[in-house]
């Protein structure tokens, strides 16, 4: 019984040191959007002496005592800014003029930019090409954005656009290819009933 005791003071303890470490370091503040090792992320609604209430962006609350936040990896994305870059993954066909990718690209990112609440007009945007691969040559966009869920809005419109712009370019995004070998010989097909008794046969031999 005195051991529980003390390990509940214990956990307690750790828990208001833990607090009076985060509030004192001002690394987590209200309105923050953090995100830890453990999984949990969203923005912070409340800093106590024992624990951390953080509102996921699925609107759920989740309390967090201060010693485990104290105790895992955090990144807090709105510190030291809360302004960053998105990065958005984009293929293209191997016939494709990359002049014509990179100048129709940059089109749509201006239009975002400066169309769509959270995007940072004034952020210089990338585009850099980086893999030949399987079927398509890859590159990586990188876009400024306001705060942390502003990026799912980007993202979205970004997306919608610039496949709206290739198809009236004419510039291919290809679906991956995969070819499937078939060795030669016969294939049974497995026994079927029918209402008028068991139909069974065998498909000829395929040949590559």
């Amino acid at each position: 019984m005195v051991w529980r005791s003390a390990l509940a003071l214990q956990d307690t303890l750790a828990n208001l040191f833990a607090g009076i470490h985060i509030l004192a370091s001002k690394t987590v503040q209200r309105g923050d959007y953090i995100k830890l090792s453990s999984g949990e992320e969203g923005y912070v609604e409340d800093i106590n002496w024992r624990q951390t209430t953080v509102r996921a962006l699925s609107n759920n609350l989740v309390v967090i005592p201060n010693g485990q936040l104290a105790k895992t990896n955090m990144t807090n994305y709105m510190r030291p800014e809360q302004q960053l870059t998105v990065l958005v993954q984009v293929g293209v066909a191997y016939d494709s003029d990359l002049e014509q990718v990179e100048r129709v690209t940059s089109e749509v990112i201006a239009e975002v930019m400066t169309g769509v609440d959270g995007a940072l007009p004034e952020h210089e945007p990338a585009i850099r090409f980086h893999t030949f691969g399987d079927s398509r040559i890859g590159f990586t966009v990188i876009l400024g954005v306001g705060e942390f869920s502003d990026q799912y809005r980007i993202k979205h419109e970004f997306i919608k656009r610039l496949h709206r712009r290739y198809r009236e370019e004419g510039i291919r995004i290809p679906a991956p290819a995969r070819t499937v070998a078939l060795q030669s010989g016969a294939v049974v097909i497995p026994q079927q009933r029918t209402g008028e008794g068991v139909v069974q046969g065998e498909m000829s031999a395929l040949h590559d």
